[in-house]
């Protein structure tokens, strides 16, 4: 018998424990163990059955159990406590309000932080991988840093997926509907008691109207749009309904709904709350590019400016980070479904669907003018944008040079900041409360404790690990059983699974998303070396690895079944093991219980992988292809690097020598140092190993030091650059840039002189450089003449380069003028220069910022 109408009973608290309420509905209690234990202690085992869920947990008390509870006045104390506790958190000076007094306040009042997934835990189901696990981390540790970031997503009625096997080992998703009333979220409400709402037009006179819901993350607010609202016709009502799903029709309404849909939430909640409107507006990938628009057009209206200045406006408060290290990962629009939405009932007052198309086009060399590229629009919004790790900055300052014609790749104004993760979130409190045993509390307040791992003895550091690793193997045993059952098992046909993994074996551990160029099955390239390692009499290995594939990734689903039917065989199964369902929850175990953290992409495909940080933090080694965080800060001492074959075409050849290289690692080095032990039992050169992981990469790892740098480098600087760019200075600098692109097809260096040195020049020696050059109506003010000095190749090619402007000293007629200026010579061997002209303007952030250049 089915219902024909669900409603959810909320549960009613006694005044006594009410603030359970609170504190059931602050994400805090996710990262805080003293709050989870306090809910844990009402009943241990509704605890687990609730899956570690307050709200779920108390919506299983009877209301006179919850009488009994708040008759009890020790737990009313406690209860009491864990307020108090909540209160000082939310309220205390913390590290921003510090900065902010040291710089008389001249830091943002508010940042909005625009991501289309947020993972800060189990219970929350709004992630699918790195990205939102990612942008949840970022909120947690703004939250602890007292920044003032408010998170703007969406709210799926799905989420992403739930993962199993079929008896073949094939990936199959379940898609759960999620009740919003049953998650730790509250809808915003008008003034009057109606639900607070944003609505936007869409293609075609259809409408959509969204919901707001707000999940609270500690200091930080996050809003979440929810389109499933009676007013919406089906489609609209489904724009929400899961993660990377859909037609490219759904995605760009999803994509509108996070970014217009998400600035108009932004001021209903200013208005509803009295909070300030951002000063900065960070875009987490492409996805929520569409923000920039939005807020341009209200500029326009508002201030009635040309759209030219209002974007000067927009561009210098906005930062944009790219998480992608390939084309393909970038979300493109055919750019008739772009020009459809923004034209006719569509269209944003003000902005005319021909500059909305030039925001997004590939106008340069290589690109397709028939789509609408997000990232592309995300850059040209943001007049700050950074990669996730030094190399992906490398690589996107590669991928996106178009965008700059004339300059080299190392001079896009593309910077990064390396990822880290939440500390409190990932790392195990038993490990926490280890090191604060014997370092102190300063080990949770101050990153640099890390390297005082030295006082924690060998023995201790030892149990904590093996405790951790049975624990995994517990969590894994299982999970292994649940997943046969699912695929059809019978009890009878189990028995081999309580002696899956044995937690005394050096266990490795592989957990991620399954794109082909993560290379999941790599390590079965030899299936026969692979199980001579498993299976070793005196050195054996275990793996648990786990990942989901997008649903409409063929090629990832086959990946997963052909590592499932490795694992299904009867003499290895008992070595290797594959989870499904990868989530928050089953990460908690697995990072902490494993001694090695394996990662193997395809180099330089990973923009920066932050689950080998995580298990870091828990006293794991990494073993890894030196990509994303691994290539800037292994050391030698603090894991391994799997050597790469860059220079080899033939994928599969390249795949045999970097999995063979695996083998021999772990073979020769990985094994050995693990299983040799000392006359105490200790493995002394490993615990030496894990101790140097905690100290060298302890304090570089943590998503604080993320969003201080974030804050320091991003932040403060687009908060200032958009206080300055008010109307007046925005009308200024976009007539400037329109002069000057008029001007610059006539700008050239016309000759360059150079004297002062002998034919046998020296270190020390000056070299005077006099440049004539022709500015046609442009000003000597209106450039920055450079000389670009460095080693040369036997081609020509600078490298190693230094920057010096040249000063303008005189007229010489006909728009011609002369720079001059002195370079020393400070190094040997072959080199050059060569001598350039750029706009200046004070309001750039980059003297790239324009794309224009004029080389000699």
């Amino acid at each position: 018998m089915r219902a024909i109408r669900r409603f959810t009973v909320r549960t009613v608290l006694p005044e006594a424990i009410a603030a359970l309420g609170d504190l059931a509905n602050n994400l805090r209690w996710s990262w805080h163990p003293p709050t989870r234990e306090l809910f844990a202690a009402m009943d241990r085992k509704r605890w687990e059955a609730a899956r570690h869920d307050p709200i779920a947990l108390l919506g299983r008390f009877a209301p006179e159990e919850l009488e009994a509870f708040a008759a009890d006045p020790e737990f009313v104390a406690r209860v009491e406590a864990a307020r108090a506790d909540l209160e000082a958190y939310l309220t205390e000076p913390r590290w921003y309000q510090k900065l902010s007094e040291r710089t008389d306040g001249a830091v943002p009042s508010s940042i909005a932080y625009f991501s289309p997934e947020f993972g800060i835990t189990a219970v929350l189901p709004q992630y699918s991988g790195g990205l939102g696990i990612l942008a949840g981390d970022h909120l947690k540790s703004a939250s602890d840093l007292g920044v003032p970031v408010i998170g703007v997503g969406l709210l799926y009625q799905y989420g992403y997926f739930k993962q199993s096997l079929t008896r073949d080992g094939w990936q199959h998703e379940d898609y759960p509907v999620l009740d919003p009333n049953e998650l730790p979220i509250s809808m915003l409400f008008e003034a009057d008691g109606s639900p607070a709402t944003v609505t936007l037009a869409l293609a075609g006179g259809r409408t959509l109207v969204a919901h707001v819901w707000k999940a609270q993350v500690g200091r930080v607010p996050l809003l979440l749009l929810d389109s499933n609202h009676q007013a919406n016709d089906e489609a609209a009502r489904a724009v929400t309904d899961r993660l990377y799903g859909g037609s490219s029709e759904h995605r760009l309404h999803q994509e509108l709904l996070l970014g217009v849909g998400g600035v108009r939430a932004l001021r209903l909640w200013s208005r509803l709350t009295g909070a300030p409107a951002p000063d900065v507006y960070h875009t987490n990938e492409g996805h929520a590019g569409f923000l920039g628009l939005e807020r341009i057009s209200e500029i326009v209206t508002a201030e009635r400016v040309s759209v030219d200045a209002a974007l000067e406006q927009v561009r210098a408060a906005t930062v944009f980070t790219t998480h992608t290290p390939v084309p393909a990962g970038i979300d493109r629009f055919g750019r008739d479904l772009v020009l459809a939405q923004f034209s006719g009932p569509g269209a944003l007052p003000g902005l005319p669907v021909e500059r909305v198309l030039e925001l997004g086009a590939e106008s340069y060399p290589g690109g397709d003018p028939a789509v609408f590229n997000m990232a592309v629009m995300g850059l040209r919004l943001a007049q700050r944008a950074n990669g996730v790790s030094q190399l992906h900055g490398v690589v996107s300052r590669g991928m996106f040079v178009g965008l700059w014609p004339g300059f080299d790749p190392g001079e896009v104004p593309i910077t990064s900041i390396t990822n880290g993760v939440h500390a409190p979130t990932w790392v195990d409190p038993r490990m926490t409360e280890l090191a604060e045993k014997y370092i102190g509390p300063a080990i949770t307040e101050q990153a640099r404790a890390w390297e005082q791992i030295e006082q924690v003895p060998a023995q201790d550091l030892w149990a904590v690990r093996r405790q951790l690793r049975s624990d995994l193997v517990d969590d894994a045993r299982r999970r292994v059983r649940a997943s046969w059952v699912k695929r059809g098992a019978s009890p009878a046909e189990l028995g081999w699974v309580d002696s899956v993994l044995d937690p005394d074996v050096l266990t490795i551990g592989f957990a991620r998303r399954v794109p082909t160029y993560k290379r999941l099955t790599l390590m079965l390239r030899d299936p026969d070396r692979l199980r001579s390692l498993l299976l070793s009499p005196d050195r054996p290995i275990q793996l648990v690895i786990a990942g989901k594939s997008h649903p409409a990734d063929e090629t990832g689903k086959r990946l997963i079944q052909q590592l499932v039917h490795f694992a299904d065989s009867a003499d290895v199964r008992h070595r290797i093991v594959f989870l499904p369902n990868y989530d928050i929850a089953m990460a908690q175990v697995l990072y902490p219980g494993c001694d090695v953290w394996l990662n193997n992409p395809l180099r330089p495909f990973e923009a920066c992988g932050t689950s080998g940080m995580k298990s870091a933090l828990n006293g794991g080694l990494n073993l890894s292809i030196l990509d994303g965080w691994w290539d800037e800060w292994y050391d030698g001492e603090n894991g391994w690097a799997i050597p790469t074959a860059d220079g080899v075409t033939d994928p599969d050849r390249r795949d045999d020598l970097e999995a063979a290289a695996l083998y021999d690692l772990i073979e020769r080095e990985v094994t050995p140092r693990f299983y040799t032990r000392d006359d105490d039992g200790l493995p002394h050169r490993w615990l030496a190993m894990v101790r140097h992981t905690f100290s060298s990469l302890g304090p570089k790892v943590l998503a604080s030091r993320m969003v201080a740098d974030y804050t320091r480098q991003l932040y403060v600087p687009a908060s200032a650059a958009g206080h300055s760019v008010g109307k007046e200075r925005a009308v200024e600098l976009s007539k400037f840039k329109t002069r000057l692109r008029a001007g610059w097809p006539a700008v050239r260096v016309e000759h360059v002189d150079s004297s002062g040195v002998s034919a046998a020049p020296q270190v020390g020696d000056e070299l005077t450089l006099r440049a004539v050059v022709a500015l046609g109506s442009l000003a000597p003010s209106d450039v920055d003449v450079q000389v670009v000095h460095g080693r040369v190749s036997p081609s020509d090619t600078l490298t190693d380069t230094v920057v010096q402007s040249l000063a303008p000293v005189e007229s010489v007629g006909d728009g011609r003028q002369v720079f001059e200026g002195t370079l020393r010579l400070r190094r040997t061997g072959p080199f050059g220069y060569t001598v350039r002209v750029l706009p200046a303007h004070e309001g750039f952030a980059s003297p790239a910022e324009l794309g224009l250049v004029t080389n000699a």
